[in-house]
């Protein structure tokens, strides 16, 4: 996996690219552990390698995004939802908020966007996982603020994440 791919990101043609790309791949890594393809929550991310990538990322996003409308400070809402074609077997997606991390050398992710999962099928997944049940490339999220599982491959460059909440539930729990 070559280090970096798209970063650094210069220009909102390579900003699209990268989300394809993480769409992509988010969606090998769910139909490889699955067997099946999951619905997306509606949020993508992509990650920065570098401060300047950083910095001309998050303008882009301002200018693309609603700054009153986001979850956590975190993810923000698009004027214009982001659509990923189906290709080939792959479902199309469409993604309405829009995530960019700050800059980790340490990790050569292009991106992440997060499925749904529903929530009896994820409280049985989650619990054989904590039952120490090996499911290849899957674990839960540690992190006691965030209810997700993380599924991650070594030899892929995105990271997905599974919970049981699109995110218009996140933003309306967020909300109260």
């Amino acid at each position: 996996m070559p280090p970096f791919r798209f970063s650094p990101i210069k220009n909102q043609a390579e900003l699209a690219e990268a989300i394809k790309y993480t769409h992509l791949k988010c969606f090998e890594l769910c139909k490889n552990t699955f067997g099946r393809y999951l619905p997306v929550a509606g949020n993508i991310g992509i990650f920065c390698h570098e401060a300047a990538e950083y910095e001309f990322l998050t303008k882009l996003r301002e200018e693309l995004t609603d700054a009153n409308d986001n979850w956590n400070k975190k993810y923000y809402r698009l004027h214009q939802p982001i659509s990923v074609s189906p290709q080939g077997e792959v479902p199309g997606a469409v993604y309405s908020y829009l995530y960019i991390r700050q800059p980790d050398e340490t990790k050569p992710q292009v991106g992440d966007l997060d499925f749904v999962l529903d929530k009896a099928e994820y409280n049985e997944l989650k619990n054989s996982l904590l039952a120490d049940k090996q499911i290849k490339d899957l674990k839960v999220l540690d992190r006691p603020d965030l209810d997700l599982l993380e599924l991650a491959d070594p030899e892929v460059d995105a990271l997905a994440f599974i919970g049981t909440k699109d995110m218009t539930e996140n933003i309306k729990a967020g909300n109260k």
